[in-house]
C-alpha cells in the first residue's frame, strides 16, 4: 500500500468512527468511552505518521505551496491535538457538551480530510516518484502498527 492510500484507508476508518460516536445519545456512556478511546489512539498514530513521514517528505519535494499547504495542514493537528481533544476528553460523556463538542471534532478532522484528499494526496502523487510512495507507504504503515501496540498495553 503506498503512502496516500493508507492515509486514506486511516480517514475512512476515522470517519466511521466519528458517525458512530456522533450517532450516539447521552445514555451511551461505555459505548462513547470505548469509541472516544479509539478515536484518539487512531488519531494520535496518525498524526505521527503524518508529521513524522509524509508530510516532511511532501514539503521537501515541493515549492512554496507545498510548503503553505504543510504548515496549514501541522496546524490542524495542532488545534485538534492540542486544543479539541484535550477539552473532549474533560467533558462527561453523558452530557450534551460531549454531543457538541463531538460534533465540533467531526467537522473539523472532515474539513482536514477533505483538504488532504483534494489537494495535498494528489499533488504528492505528482510531485514523489511510485517508489517513493511505495517505501514511505510502508514505512509509515510499520510505525503505525507499533503506535497502535503500544496504546493498548
Amino acid at each position: 500500500m503506498n503512502a496516500t492510500e493508507l492515509l486514506i484507508q486511516d480517514h475512512e476508518k476515522l470517519k466511521k468512527l466519528l458517525t458512530e460516536i456522533t450517532d450516539t445519545t447521552d445514555r451511551a456512556v461505555k459505548k462513547r468511552t470505548e469509541l472516544l478511546a479509539q478515536i484518539e489512539a487512531e488519531l494520535h498514530a496518525h498524526t505521527q505518521i503524518e508529521e513524522e513521514d509524509f508530510y516532511p517528505a511532501y514539503k521537501e519535494a515541493g515549492g512554496k505551496d507545498e510548503a503553505k499547504t504543510y504548515h496549514e495542514a501541522k496546524e490542524e493537528h495542532r488545534a485538534v491535538e492540542a486544543l479539541v481533544l484535550p477539552d473532549l476528553k474533560k467533558t462527561d460523556v453523558g452530557t450534551v457538551e460531549f454531543s457538541g463538542r463531538i460534533k465540533v471534532l467531526k467537522e473539523l478532522l472532515e474539513h482536514h480530510i477533505e483538504e488532504e484528499e483534494s489537494d495535498m494526496f494528489p499533488e504528492a502523487e505528482k510531485i514523489l516518484s511510485k517508489e517513493q510512495l511505495a517505501e514511505l507507504g510502508e514505512r509509515m504503515e510499520k510505525k503505525k502498527k507499533q503506535l497502535l501496540a503500544a496504546t493498548k498495553h
